[in-house]
């Protein structure tokens, strides 16, 4: 089997994850469980209170139950504020995840090019990762909160436990961020494969000569002999001998003084 089918296989297995997820974290929003109290006053009639971010509900034994939205936005928490923010920033991520894994995916072939779809799919993963990472803020920072209220002695009012809401979104979240990284390593092999794929360069190397016909590479390289061939060489020696024999005249020359004849005989 081919890497391209390999990781094309592998592309499919982790959009289907975070597509999983991503409804997983949009089936939450419309789920009243995300906390919920049970008060009983009397063995017959008992009340269950529960809420999400929208809207507080109640219902009792009977099956009847009423629910009521918050009244007014400006009267409401920071901390409900910014949960219905990033919960919303979530699922819109996750929609906009999946739309360019489509496009960037190799079993689609709509993005171009290798590169142009190694690199849409990348930004993808990074969108759902983006989508995870938000949900899981959501689902963690809401249930701390639950939790604190629930053990602080101090908190008078109702104490709630957490929802089946916070459960599925904490697996919803784990599934997007499990296959999203998974797709972004992949993706990122092929989007910048000179970036994560380095190689050691080679120092430069200089020739130095040590005679004048052995020349040796520095580090563990071995000497190189430079072979003359015989008539450049037989030429060599023969302006070798020259020279000799040039010197050797010289001397003689400076070593022999000329003969003068008497002065007698020239009379």
């Amino acid at each position: 089997m081919k890497q391209r089918t390999v990781v094309m296989y592998v592309e499919i297995g982790c959009f289907l994850s975070c597509l999983c997820g991503w409804i997983l974290i949009c089936s939450t929003l419309v789920t009243e469980y995300w906390c919920f109290s049970e008060v009983s006053s009397v063995v017959l009639t008992t009340g269950n209170y529960y809420s999400n971010l929208w809207m507080d509900c109640v219902s009792d034994t009977t099956g009847v139950s009423d629910c009521k939205y918050y009244p007014s936005m400006m009267d409401l928490s920071v901390f409900l504020h910014v949960c219905r923010a990033l919960a919303v920033v979530s699922v819109i991520f996750g929609f906009w995840g999946a739309v360019l894994a489509l496009i960037g995916m190799k079993c689609t072939k709509i993005g171009g090019s290798e590169l142009a779809n190694a690199r849409v799919t990348f930004a993808a993963a990074l969108t759902f990762m983006a989508c995870g990472f938000c949900g899981m803020i959501v689902y963690s920072w809401w249930g701390d909160k639950v939790r604190s209220d629930f053990v602080d002695p101090y908190y008078l009012e109702t104490k709630f436990e957490l929802g089946a809401a916070l459960f599925v979104g904490w697996g919803g979240s784990c599934l997007v961020i499990c296959g999203s990284a998974v797709m972004c390593y992949f993706s990122g092999k092929e989007s910048f494969p000179k970036r994560l794929n380095k190689q050691p360069k080679r120092p430069p190397t200089y020739m130095t000569a040590r005679t004048r016909r052995t020349y040796m590479l520095p580090g563990s390289s071995r000497p190189t002999t430079v072979i003359i061939p015989p008539s450049h060489q037989s030429y060599s020696e023969s302006r070798e001998n020259r020279g000799r024999r040039g010197t050797q005249e010289s001397q003689f020359l400076r070593t022999v003084r000329p003969i003068r004849p008497p002065i007698d005989s020239i009379v």
